[in-house]
């Protein structure tokens, strides 16, 4: 079964070893909660604790991994997997970086190229692949500004990020319902880096959304939100605020706000 939605651009050409980078990822993740207290509140996720982040972290490479590992042709009936979860919370940790290994194991037996049910874009499963990396990698982000450590994002990664973002947006309404508002007399909004060339204009339509590709970045957009790819990355993904100092925003202030207002997941 295909996913329903605007026709989209194919998926980005890119150099980054998806699999390898959820390893990589996880490992910083483990690495920032070691020592931490598991009750700890995590402002970007209301109402979670770091437990709670750990644990959704973990347990959505698992069920990926399930995925994978079933080669799913259509979408599946139930979410049900053995999580294997530690009875106490200090068990979290391990179990996390467990939760990578389980993923490794499935990417290592699954063709990146194989055709699957995905609900974005992209019916491979490689799909999954480059999902897993993006939710590993927010949520490390979201466990480091939790703590009030340092964070940052590789820039390559997080142009990666950007793209397959916008690219399954439009797919994303089944679980978060405010996408299906995102219309619009076709209106166009451009995503601009600061520290490089690369530029994205979803085009909002009567009928929808998506990215336009053949919009030529030279072309003035409605709307134009800039800033450093990393920090575009966060934008999208709510953890910044879009009149956050280290972003610049042009042309229509309503459009963008209706943008942020429903685009989150």
């Amino acid at each position: 079964m295909q996913p329903t939605g605007p026709a989209q651009p194919a998926p980005a050409v890119t150099t980054i070893d998806h699999r390898a980078a959820v390893a990589a990822e996880t490992a910083r993740f483990t690495a920032a909660i070691k020592d931490a207290d598991m009750a700890t509140p995590v402002p970007t996720c209301p109402g979670w604790s770091l437990a709670d982040l750990v644990k959704h972290a973990g347990s959505v490479q698992r069920w990926f991994s399930v995925l994978l590992r079933a080669r799913i042709q259509e979408p599946p009936r139930t979410r049900e997997v053995d999580l294997q979860l530690p009875d106490h919370e200090d068990g979290y940790v391990d179990w996390l970086a467990e939760s990578a290994a389980v993923a490794s194991d499935a990417f290592a037996a699954t063709d990146p190229e194989l055709p699957m049910w995905a609900w974005g874009a992209d019916q491979h499963a490689r799909f999954w692949a480059r999902r897993m990396l993006f939710e590993t990698l927010l949520h490390r982000v979201d466990a480091e500004l939790a703590l009030g450590l340092r964070h940052s994002v590789d820039r390559r990664a997080a142009v990666d990020g950007i793209d397959e973002f916008l690219v399954n947006l439009p797919f994303a309404a089944f679980f978060a319902p405010k996408v299906a508002d995102l219309r619009g007399p076709d209106r166009t909004i451009r995503f601009r880096t600061t520290d490089g060339d690369d530029a994205w204009v979803v085009r909002l339509r009567p009928d929808g959304f998506g990215l336009d590709p053949a919009h030529p970045t030279t072309d003035a957009a409605d709307a134009t939100a800039r800033g450093t790819a990393a920090d575009l990355l966060l934008l999208l993904y709510g953890r910044l605020p879009h009149d956050a100092d280290v972003l610049s925003h042009e042309g229509d202030e309503e459009l963008l706000a209706h943008w942020f207002a429903h685009s989150s997941f």
